[in-house]
């Protein structure tokens, strides 16, 4: 699994959440302790980013993004006791609509920390 320094400091950062409170909490939790690690660690990020959802180029929908860091990752937070498929496809998905590289699926709520790292195939440069 490739990471770059960016991924490596947001894995960093929910890390040093998990380590601290440990599982067992709602997700919402997690996102509040997350957002004040990645603030220390001076990264740009936005919470709950809407996103617009087209489909054959018409807007369906939206979505709320948990954490999009330096405009870069997406990244999808979870607080289960075992990740599903359902969780994976979920945040490529979002990596896809809101055409970034990188999309990080991170959950809090296993014994151990969970992250998957993921690419956008069809990510398009701007």
């Amino acid at each position: 699994m490739i990471k770059n320094e960016l991924t490596y400091k947001i894995i960093g950062c929910a890390m040093n959440v998990h380590n601290t409170i440990g599982p067992g909490f709602q997700e919402v939790i997690y996102q509040r302790c997350l957002k004040m690690e990645l603030e220390e660690t001076g990264l740009n990020f936005e919470r709950e980013k809407n996103q617009a959802i087209f489909y054959k180029d018409v807007q369906v929908g939206t979505r709320r993004a948990d954490f999009v860091v330096e405009e870069k990752v997406i990244v999808e937070i979870k607080a289960v006791t075992k990740l599903e498929d359902v969780h994976l496809a979920q945040a490529k998905n979002y990596t896809v609509a809101y055409d970034f590289p990188l999309g990080l699926l991170i959950n809090f709520g296993s014994k151990s920390m969970e992250y998957k790292l993921l690419f956008n195939p069809k990510y398009h440069p701007k």
